[in-house]
């Protein structure tokens, strides 16, 4: 059963960026669907991480979010999905594109072309965007993103992380309003993700872009989210604030990563011999805040 926990608006005024209302797909010549009466809210300006086990429907989901279900996959969609005002159903892919971006979880899906500048400036020159006005979003993603020494490189001679920053600059470079992002780190180091996450991050708060990230490495990402959505075996099944969603028990249960600054909160506060306060930790690095400050008045 689905579990709403309470949830920090972003803003004065809610407004769902992408919405939901019981969808449920089956990938064609399958008979169980992946995702089963799905009904969420994205708010705009929202940094969402959606997390579960594997194979609970989280990737499905956002292919749903960029009409690549069932414009691409086709199968069988039932119930309502709207993304940036456009009923994902009667709208194409291309020109879903415009509003929400996908980064895929092996950037060397999306990377194809010579040089990395030519990669950033594909989609829009798909859009038709005019020259001059390409070649300033094309300057602009690639410095915001922190990649511009690299334009003249080809995609294949860069590292990992590097190839996911130049995924992330050609979906940035078309100014989408939404960007999802399916574990996009999958394939890099601890460091090399912590610093994917910090460049998403600001893209959230610098620019204002609604974030809906795909990730299982809570300790990494749990820190920067406004909203989590919690899914198993297809299905929401917890969807609130990430302090009070990860430090509920029926997330441990699910078998969701908790961040071990949440267990050992959890731990120490069962314990009584260190009072720690209220606030539930999310990284390491609140962790060891309230520690010292307990520590400090025993």
């Amino acid at each position: 059963m689905r579990k709403k926990l309470a949830l920090k608006q972003v803003g004065t005024i809610s407004m769902a960026v992408i919405e939901t209302k019981n969808l449920t797909y089956t990938y064609p010549g399958r008979t169980e669907p992946s995702i089963k009466d799905v009904s969420i809210k994205i708010e705009k300006g929202e940094f969402t991480l959606i997390t579960g086990p594997s194979g609970c429907g989280k990737t499905t989901l956002c292919r749903c979010f960029n009409g690549l279900i069932p414009h691409f996959y086709q199968g069988e969609l039932k119930g309502e999905i709207t993304a940036a005002g456009l009923k994902v159903v009667e709208h194409q892919i291309s020109e879903l594109a415009r509003h929400v971006g996908l980064v895929f979880q092996n950037p060397e899906n999306q990377l194809f072309a010579l040089s990395v500048e030519k990669d950033v400036a594909f989609g829009l020159e798909n859009l038709g965007v005019p020259r001059e006005k390409m070649r300033k979003r094309v300057e602009w993603a690639l410095k915001l993103t922190g990649i511009d020494d690299l334009r003249e490189r080809a995609p294949h001679e860069l590292s990992g992380g590097q190839q996911q920053r130049v995924a992330i600059a050609s979906v940035l470079a078309m100014q989408p309003k939404v960007m999802v992002l399916d574990e996009p780190t999958s394939f890099l180091d601890p460091l090399g993700a912590k610093k994917i996450f910090e460049v998403i991050y600001e893209l959230n708060r610098k620019l204002g872009v609604t974030i809906a990230l795909v990730e299982h490495r809570l300790d990494l990402t749990a820190r920067y989210a406004d909203h989590i959505i919690v899914m198993d075996n297809g299905k929401v099944v917890l969807d609130g604030e990430p302090r009070e969603t990860l430090s509920s028990e029926e997330a441990r249960l699910i078998g969701v990563g908790i961040p071990k600054a949440t267990r050992l909160y959890q731990i120490l506060q069962k314990d009584g011999r260190i009072r720690l306060g209220n606030t539930i930790p999310l990284c390491s690095d609140e962790m060891a805040s309230m520690l010292r400050e307990a520590l400090k008045s025993q």
